[in-house]
C-alpha cells in the first residue's frame, strides 16, 4: 500500500464532503458591555455534519426527529472507506463480500470462497 499524499487544494465538492464526514462545530460568545455593564450577550452554538457523523459523535437532534425512517436507519449503519477506490461501503459488506464499486475483495471473503 502506498501512503496517501495530502492535496494542497481541493474542489468545492471535496471540501463539502470532508466537512460532512468530519463535522464542523462553531462556538461563539459575543458580549456587548458599556462601563463594565453587560448590555447584550449572545451565545451561538452551531454544528454542521452528516447524520452519520452527528450520530457517531453523540450530537443531539431536535425533539420530534423521526428516527424510524429508512434514511435514518441507513445513516446508522457503520461505513468504511474501501482501501482500493476509497468509496464508502457498509463495514459488514466490505468485510464479507467486498467493494461493490471496484470489485476489491477482503482476505476474509477470499477465504470463505475457498
Amino acid at each position: 500500500m502506498e501512503p496517501q499524499t495530502q492535496q494542497s487544494s481541493g474542489t468545492l465538492v471535496d471540501v463539502i464532503d470532508r466537512i460532512l464526514d468530519k463535522g464542523l462545530i462553531i462556538n461563539a460568545d459575543i458580549t456587548i458591555s458599556i462601563a463594565g455593564v453587560e448590555l447584550l450577550g449572545i451565545k451561538i452554538r452551531a454544528a454542521l455534519a452528516s447524520f452519520e457523523t452527528a450520530a457517531k459523535y453523540g450530537l443531539e437532534f431536535p425533539s420530534g426527529t423521526d428516527t424510524s425512517t429508512a434514511a435514518w436507519k441507513e445513516a446508522m449503519i457503520a461505513n468504511e472507506n474501501c482501501p482500493q477506490c476509497d468509496k464508502r461501503v457498509p463495514v459488514e459488506d466490505l468485510i464479507s463480500l467486498g467493494c461493490p464499486w471496484c470489485g476489491w475483495v477482503s482476505a476474509k471473503a477470499k477465504a470463505e470462497v475457498r
